[in-house]
């Protein structure tokens, strides 16, 4: 018997076993996708949204502050040598017998109850929390969109690469066909070494353009997993093309306008002129008090040798008020509104970069559109007369050196069409990454 047969049931097994870790180890994702996998698995993201929930618990830790406070203490106490002064030296006589002030043992325990009243700057840190927390949100809402971005930017060049390996199949095998039939022709007679030479060198030429793109297609996929936050070696594949994007994406209204709001960067920057101006408001009014009520009760077993029990409890309500700190709040007042002023300057800064960011990104989407077009009539005559050059070569009126120079002419045409597809694309995602339009 051969022990090294798999018995016939372990084979299916084996085969969806294999097909299995082959398919999980070729992931293939389209655009949508991909920004999907980022918004879930980008550790900036990730980071910002632990942000966030730092932020809830640091409004739960400012509301607890005017929560009751309580708080308790048990202690003993056992005096090795009790202090004692003479009764005379109290004034009772001449007697040297000692009067102790202290018990040897002393157990006591007390509870303490306290809450705050009134506080302005409690009340105040209550709405700054509250601030910071939509401040955490505003800055993921950015985060995200600058990864969506990052990952767009990185998708797109694998698409165009791809496609320019493609098209350099394409023509390679074309001029492979052609070189065949050269060599016959050749060998017949009928054409010369040359023109066989010529062919070898388009191929070879147009080969080491095909090896370079794919080194280049590792890179730019590379660095499109580390903007999603894939793991890099792991495989990865794009799913699109450029002209499936062109019809899905490609189509922009550019007579939108910016709405300023719908951007996360000018909506931060109004959470932190709110915070700032709370920060102002802070070192307002510092005459106002702090109050602040309690309830304290103590017991305490106090004795030397039998221990007598011995309670007591207070209540009441203390008032701090700033009466004169030397100008240390005045000066912090003003540095808070030069913070503010900062903040609004910023703000002017912003809306002007938002501004010009839109009418940048609509002037170079229609003249990417414009190119489009002027590309593709420029492939239709590179086409043609490639066309017209191959039948004349075919029909012995026409050189090797004339077919070259058009293939040539063809590729540069194909790779210019490509090249300002990309273009387009690229300007429609400014566009609406600019008016910050899904």
């Amino acid at each position: 018997m051969n022990t090294n047969t798999f018995p016939s049931f372990r084979l299916p097994l084996l085969l969806i076993l294999l097909w299995s870790a082959t398919a999980d180890a070729q992931r293939v994702m389209n655009l949508s996708e991909c920004v999907d996998y980022a918004m879930a698995n980008n550790p900036e993201l990730k980071v910002a949204e632990l942000q966030i929930t730092d932020a809830e618990w640091q409004i739960k830790e400012n509301t607890a502050f005017g929560m009751p406070q309580l708080t308790g203490n048990l202690g003993y106490q056992y005096w090795l040598k009790v202090p004692a002064l003479p009764a005379s030296a109290l004034g009772f006589g001449q007697s040297d017998e000692r009067i102790a002030f202290q018990l040897k043992n002393n157990i006591s325990g007390d509870v303490n109850v306290s809450q705050l009243l009134f506080s302005k700057d409690y009340l105040l840190a209550l709405r700054a929390a509250k601030a910071y927390r939509e401040l955490t949100e505003e800055q993921l809402a950015t985060d995200k969109r600058r990864v969506r971005n990052q990952v767009i930017d990185a998708y797109l060049p694998t698409l165009i690469i791809e496609e320019s390996v493609n098209i350099l199949d394409k023509n390679i095998a074309n001029l492979r066909t052609i070189l065949r039939e050269t060599e016959a022709s050749q060998s017949a007679g009928f054409s010369e070494q040359l023109d066989v030479d010529r062919l070898r060198l388009s191929i070879s030429t147009l080969n080491s353009q095909r090896s370079n793109l794919l080194r280049q297609q590792e890179i730019v996929l590379n660095v499109l997993k580390f903007a999603m936050g894939y793991p890099v070696n792991e495989s990865l594949q794009v799913a699109d093309n450029v002209d499936r994007l062109l019809e899905q994406y490609g189509v922009a209204d550019t007579t939108l306008t910016l709405n300023l709001n719908n951007r996360p960067e000018y909506r931060q920057i109004l959470k932190a002129r709110e915070l700032q101006t709370l920060e102002i408001e802070r070192y307002e009014r510092p005459w106002m008090p702090v109050v602040s009520g309690f309830v304290n009760a103590t017991g305490s077993y106090q004795g030397n040798s039998d221990l007598f029990w011995v309670p007591s409890s207070l209540a009441g309500v203390s008032a701090n008020v700033n009466i004169w700190d030397g100008g240390i709040t005045k000066a912090r007042r003003e540095r808070a509104r030069v913070g503010l002023a900062e903040v609004e300057q910023q703000q002017v800064q912003l809306v002007n970069a938002l501004n010009l960011e839109v009418e940048n990104a609509r002037k170079a989407y229609i003249n990417a559109l414009e190119d489009v077009g002027n590309r593709r009539e420029d492939l239709r005559l590179s086409e043609r007369i490639y066309e017209t050059t191959q039948t004349k070569y075919k029909a012995g009126v026409g050189s090797s050196f004339e077919l070259t120079t058009t293939e040539q002419q063809l590729f540069e045409a194909q790779r210019n069409l490509l090249n300002a597809q990309y273009q387009l694309l690229s300007a429609w995602t400014d566009f609406k990454q600019a008016l910050a339009a899904e």
